[in-house]
Order: structure tokens, then sequence, then C-alpha cells
């Protein structure tokens, strides 16, 4: 995907004036279409206002100097375009009487046009501030209306991970968007997907007795409300080593990963809002944390287990998606893991003696 496309109004008109022609040319797509619905309806017909459009592109291009606001190009563009189909009309009705009355049309009147126009910067504001490969994703496969498959070769990832960061992105856009426009947030959260989430906790890590490189990792997440409704996920040794050491309450020399990511967010003013298990994918589990800061929420790609550490240690929120709560994988990993020997407690306690010997091999 070009660079230049995916670059806020605001920076554009900065390259532009700098004397690139190339970011006059996107700016003048994105709002395009709608100066055409703004110019139509004043002069009734659309190839006209396609004209007129184009007058406006060039009037645009010519004196972008008198832009005062750069991230306000669209409606700077529109209300040109505007001005240059009222002075048409105005002529057309000098020169043909009665060719200015009222028509029957199908198009957007002037306060729709304007309104479609706000919505389209809204949207494009709220996907800009997206994780970068939400972001990305959100580009290539809504606006740019590539396939699951094509935007999976351009990112070179697997389809799999396309379908979870437009997920993703969706549950993200649904929030941020409601709360821009005052909208109540569970309709638009309808407007996208329904999802239900279920409150969940982590109840225990169980481990496989093999050797130290062999071994299989596993933390049960339980639903609150129904402590019999499982989700085992398969994570790595470091991950369920910090998690164990978390549940079991151990005092570490030193702040582990997770800590430390816990009290960066704090000393910058932000903190954990909550940790969402989102999707299983090709049987990879899908995860984000969701960021309070200056700015609002943020929601941030994660592994799941990554993601839980993080809330373990902040005393945040989990939740998981309800559906994962009832898959087949999850029922069938039950039986699986039930043989696995060695839980959370001796998993905290080995860690902590390997801790304690590399302390004592430590020089003083």
């Amino acid at each position: 995907m070009d660079a230049i496309s995916r670059k806020p109004d605001a920076e554009l008109v900065a390259l532009a004036l700098g004397g690139d022609r190339q970011p006059v040319a996107e700016l003048v797509r994105r709002h395009f279409d709608t100066a055409v619905y703004l110019a139509a309806r004043v002069l009734g017909s659309t190839e006209l206002a396609r004209d007129a459009a184009q007058e406006a592109a060039i009037a645009a291009m010519t004196d972008l100097e008198r832009l005062r606001s750069p991230e306000s190009f669209g409606a700077w563009f529109c209300g040109i375009a505007l001005n240059v189909a009222r002075r048409w009309q105005r002529q057309l009705r000098t020169e043909v009487p009665g060719s200015g009355a009222e028509a029957p049309s199908d198009l957007l009147g002037p306060a729709e046009a304007a309104e479609l126009a706000d919505l389209h910067a809204r949207v494009r504001a709220a996907v800009a501030s997206l994780a970068d490969g939400q972001r990305q994703a959100v580009w290539l496969f809504y606006l740019q209306g590539l396939s699951h498959r094509e935007v999976a070769a351009e990112l070179g990832i697997s389809v799999g991970a396309v379908k979870a960061r437009l997920h993703q992105a969706r549950s993200a856009l649904a929030g941020r968007l409601a709360r821009e426009m005052e909208l109540p947030e569970v309709s638009a959260m309808a407007a996208t997907e329904a999802v239900q989430w279920a409150d969940v906790t982590v109840t225990e890590i169980r481990r496989s007795d093999d050797e130290p490189g062999q071994r299989k990792h596993i933390m049960f997440l339980a639903e609150l409300a129904d402590p019999g409704r499982r989700l085992p996920v398969w994570i790595g040794p470091a991950e369920a080593a910090m998690m164990a050491l978390t549940l079991e309450a151990v005092e570490t020399p030193r702040p582990f990963p997770a800590k430390l990511g816990v009290s960066l967010l704090q000393a910058a003013g932000s903190g954990i809002e909550e940790v969402r298990i989102t999707r299983l994918l090709d049987s990879v589990f899908y995860a984000a944390v969701l960021v309070r800061g200056p700015g609002g929420i943020q929601e941030v790609d994660a592994r799941p287990s990554d993601a839980v550490n993080l809330a373990l240690v902040a005393g945040a929120p989990i939740r998981v998606e309800e559906s994962l709560l009832t898959s087949a994988p999850a029922t069938s990993c039950e039986r699986e893991v039930a043989a696995l020997p060695v839980a959370t407690a001796q998993i905290a306690a080995e860690v902590t003696e390997r801790l304690r010997e590399a302390a004592a091999r430590r020089p003083d």
C-alpha cells in the first residue's frame, strides 16, 4: 500500500506545501465524491457537479497556502466546490431563464451531504488511531477493497491473523465512534458485531513433567458467574512462570516484564482498563489490552499470556468472548490437560528456587 494513502490530511497538506504534488492528488481523491454530492445538489446535475469539483480541485491546488487549518482540508475543498456550483447556478439562471427551477433529485441534500462529510472525517480519524496492525488491515480490506488473502499477502501474515485484526478493529472502532458521536455504545456494537463478553479469572497454571525443553504449560480461565466453564490456553514457559509467581504472591528481587509494563503505564499517567481474549483462529488465541490514557482508551494487540499477566499485576478485569467458553477446542483440550501433573504452587516454588540459586551465584 502506498505510504501517501496512509497519512492524515494535515501531513499531506504539509508535504504539498513543501512542493510535492502527489499529496495534493491524494487529498483531492479522498474528498472528491463528497464535493460532487454537494455540488450536484446545487446544480441538479451530476455531470456538471463533477466539472465543478474539478474546477474546485484546481483552485485548491493553486491556493493551498490559504488553508489555515490543514486538518480541515476536506471541509475547505468541499466549500470551494459549493462556491463554484453556486456561481455556475447563478450564471445558468441568467443565461437560460427557468433553468434554475427545482427538479426532483435522489441526491443527498446539503445537510445530509455535510453530515456525510463529517462522518467520513470522524471515521478516518478513528481508523488512524487504531494500533498499527489493525489500522493497516482496515485500510487494505475496507478502504482499498482487498480480499482477506490479498491483505494477508500484503502484510505478510496469515488469513486468520487478518480476520482477528479486523475483528479487534471493529470492536475498538465501535466504542470510539460511539463516544465521538455521543451515541449509545451498545447500539454501535450492535451495528458491527454483537459480542458477548464473560468475566473470567485465572484459576491455575498446569505443566507437564517432561524434560525442561519439552514441557507444556497451560493456563485455565474460569468464568466468574459459572466456574464450571473454563477456557484452557496453552502458553510459554516464561509467561507461565511469571503468572505462577503472581498467583502465589511471590515477591521477586527485581520486577519482571509485566510489573515493569504496568509501572511504565502508571508513570505515564495511564493504566490498564481491561484485558480481552477475543478470538480463536487456526488454533491460535488472540487478545487485546485496553489502555486508559489522557487521550482516552486505546486497544493494543497482545498474546493472551502477556495480556493476562498484565491484568493480574494491574488488578484489571479479564474478559473472554462468550463463544470461546463453549467451543469444541476448549472442551477437547480439557481432557488432554487433565493429565498434566504439575500445578501452580509447584511451578512458583521451582521458579523461586532458581531465582535464589541465581542470586547466590552472583558476586557480592
